[in-house]
């Protein structure tokens, strides 16, 4: 089969491949640039294990299931895996953050779809209900936790930001009293 050149930057780093257009965005992740952290669960979409953040050459990034989008699909564009979160030190993203802390994982089979669908969620709601975070990552499956430290791993990193972004507004001059 004839291979099509992909122009893809994936957690920062330009990459130019060339690759089967058949070749599905979670295989190429893990088999041709080592991105193993994002998981082949179902392979139907099913799972959300493969979530990732696709942005298209507009910059706009969705969280999508890498296991139903092709890697053609992804020409121009930018990925995001769970390896890509952390700061370039090492530092954890404030959500794998709060996921450590709050004990939102077991097997950790579903961490990293989980993590990546609830960084979208915040993007588009940053201070979202319990009732939103669960419709919020209703599209990703969890086996082991109930859910529970998931919601609340989330809602803490929403309170984190909204903290964070309040501390960084300068504060009103006092006012003087004459």
């Amino acid at each position: 089969m004839a291979r099509v050149s992909v122009h893809v930057t994936v957690d920062g780093v330009p990459y130019v491949d060339d690759v089967e257009p058949r070749t599905l965005l979670v295989h190429y992740l893990r088999e041709q640039l080592g991105k193993v952290g994002t998981v082949v669960g179902c392979d139907t979409g099913n799972c959300g294990a493969c979530t990732v953040l696709l942005a298209g050459p507009d910059g706009a990034a969705t969280a999508v299931k890498s296991c139903s989008v092709l890697a053609v699909q992804t020409d121009g564009g930018e990925v995001t895996t769970i390896e890509g979160l952390a700061g370039p030190d090492g530092e954890l993203h404030p959500m794998q953050r709060a996921f450590h802390e709050n004990h939102a994982l077991q097997c950790g089979f579903c961490t990293p779809g989980m993590i990546m669908a609830a960084v979208d969620l915040l993007r588009e709601n940053p201070h979202p209900t319990e009732a939103e975070i669960r419709e919020g990552i209703s599209g990703n499956l969890c086996r082991c936790t109930g859910y529970q430290n998931i919601v609340r791993a989330v809602s803490a990193a929403a309170s984190q930001a909204a903290t964070a972004s309040t501390a960084d507004t300068p504060a009103a001059p006092a006012e003087v009293a004459l």
